[in-house]
């Protein structure tokens, strides 16, 4: 199956791609002497790079010691402990030169962990589940702080990968709510949409670690044409619900893209294959086929007039049926 987007063009996608998840990536974790073994046992075992990309200052934080900070970092982690032992300092000094800055507490008081390290409360992540706090919220916090190097981040350090593929989810099912909303002339989204997944796959797979060449452009290009079922029952939605057929369209634009995205997330965790990626694309299709029934049963028992125009207007008439697996 040919995918319905130039390839060349997603080749340069891929290759920008690439460059992308080769930058180097500068961290400097910086660590409080009273912090708990089990966090920075955590932090030690999750910020193991991959590559020889991405570079880590390990200091241990002393009152009354400035540290020097690389001043390339693009990042500085505090894994604080009370904050009487330096930490506080350390972060203002951080903040000072404006790097990207954030403390790790093992606790579940937020305020109190803010208050004590006089830290930004939005930079200033606690749990009381080591694990959870590093993969998840740091993770997440990471992906939103350095975003010039989400790729190289999630490249380098597994427990970014999820996060970093679910922005470019995201990112991409909005972009895609806005082109399905907006097109006026039928199908113009079409390949628009379809270029804005393929690439969002090949995001996925960088950072997972895949290859992201010609070949693995192809392999997926089954499961990035199972969008095309969505957008054909878009259309005859709008046939259907002229006054809304821009909020029908934009939602299977969004919601078509988003269970793409999160099948090719599980399928590059390995727990899917193909198969049950494209399985869950031909369900999500059955249910938005049953969706635009119940709509088109409710618009003809409320008396409505015969004609039905168009987002412009102009009667036209219905679309035939889509029968599933076409």
């Amino acid at each position: 199956m040919a995918l319905p987007v130039n390839i060349r063009d997603l080749a340069k996608a891929g290759a920008k791609i690439r460059e992308d998840r080769e930058k180097p990536v500068r961290i400097a974790i910086v660590v409080e002497a009273d912090a708990a073994d089990e966090l920075v046992e955590v932090v030690r075992s999750r910020m193991h790079p991959f590559t020889a990309g991405a570079t880590l200052q390990i200091e241990v934080v002393e009152p009354g010691v400035k540290l020097l900070i690389d001043s390339s970092a693009d990042v500085v982690v505090g894994v604080a402990g009370s904050g009487r032992l330096g930490m506080k300092e350390q972060l203002a000094a951080t903040r000072t030169r404006s790097i990207p800055t954030v403390a790790l507490a093992l606790t579940e008081d937020r305020d109190d962990a803010a208050d004590r390290l006089d830290h930004p409360y939005l930079d200033t992540l606690v749990d009381s589940d080591a694990v959870h706090l590093v993969e998840e919220e740091l993770g997440e916090w990471l992906t939103e702080h350095v975003s010039g190097k989400r790729l190289a981040m999630a490249a380098n350090f597994a427990f970014m990968r999820r996060a970093v593929s679910e922005e470019a989810v995201k990112a991409t099912a909005f972009q895609n709510a806005l082109i399905g909303g907006v097109a006026i002339i039928p199908g113009a989204d079409m390949p628009l949409m379809t270029a804005n997944q393929a690439k969002m796959i090949m995001q996925i797979a960088a950072a997972f670690g895949e290859e992201i060449g010609t070949e693995r452009i192809k392999e997926l290009a089954a499961v990035v044409g199972g969008g095309f079922a969505l957008r054909a029952v878009a259309r005859q939605a709008l046939t259907f619900v002229p006054v809304l057929g821009w909020a029908v369209k934009g939602g299977f634009g969004y919601g078509g893209t988003l269970a793409m995205g999160y099948a090719a997330i599980k399928y590059f965790e390995g727990g899917a294959d193909l198969s049950e990626v494209t399985e869950q694309l031909a369900h999500l299709k059955r249910r938005a086929v049953e969706t635009k029934d119940r709509a088109v049963k409710r618009l003809r028992s409320a008396d409505l007039p015969e004609t039905i125009l168009d987002a412009e207007g102009v009667a036209v008439e219905p679309l035939p049926e889509i029968e599933d697996g076409q």
